[in-house]
């Protein structure tokens, strides 16, 4: 006899969550997923927004200086980043101001989604595993999808199209769940070590996998 918890996901919109590395193009396989038919929610773009909130400001400029904000007063988020990311009190009170407010911008989303029909709901959350505790945003996952990308083509893509330094890439995975673990977790893995249109047909056929036209 199926679950509660089960039979709960199985009456909810597919919902697939988008596992995989820095750089590993989470947020492209994650698009080609949606299709035309579906929704991608992507926590990085509300966080950056929720950064810009004028309620914020203050905050961040007590903790990170007059330096975070630009000459037109805009946040700058390479000062936040190579703090963060090097001072785990630091990241913490961060992540205490900024988590909250994502996940309360996830839940409309996945409402509003569901309200219009849109299926697959994909989630391109990047601590979705390491803060389920918090947002129970894996949990409600059918199937978990991993992108698998070399190291050093996540670096050289990091690198190129971000101008991240060398160690950017391997400092920021630090303070996350292995991806060996990730992997692991995931249901399906998709391969993004060749060309766009590689990566294109390896989307397609778990698309057709899954029953979505």
């Amino acid at each position: 006899m199926p679950s509660t918890t089960a039979s709960s996901r199985a009456t909810e919109p597919l919902i697939l969550g988008i596992l995989g590395g820095v750089a590993a193009g989470k947020t492209r396989v994650g698009m080609r997923l949606a299709g035309p038919g579906g929704c991608l929610i992507q926590a990085d773009v509300m966080a950056r927004e929720a950064l810009e909130l004028p309620q914020l400001v203050p905050m961040l400029t007590q903790a990170f200086g007059p330096d975070v904000l630009d000459g037109d007063g805009k946040v700058r988020r390479e000062i936040i980043a190579k703090q963060v990311f090097s001072d785990p009190g630091l990241r913490e009170t961060l992540e205490g101001w900024i988590h909250p407010r994502v996940r309360a911008r996830i839940g409309l989303a996945l409402i509003e989604a569901q309200t219009a029909g849109a299926e697959p709901i994909v989630l391109d959350v990047p601590l979705l595993l390491e803060n389920d505790s918090e947002h129970g945003l894996a949990s409600r996952c059918r199937y978990l999808v991993f992108v698998d990308s070399p190291a050093a083509l996540r670096q050289e893509r990091a690198t190129q199209q971000r101008g991240w330094p060398a160690d950017e890439v391997s400092r920021r995975e630090a303070t996350q769940i292995p991806l060996s673990h990730k992997r692991e977790r995931a249901d399906f893995v998709v391969a993004n070590d060749g060309s766009d249109h590689d990566l294109n047909n390896a989307v397609d056929q778990l698309r057709a996998q899954l029953g979505l036209t």
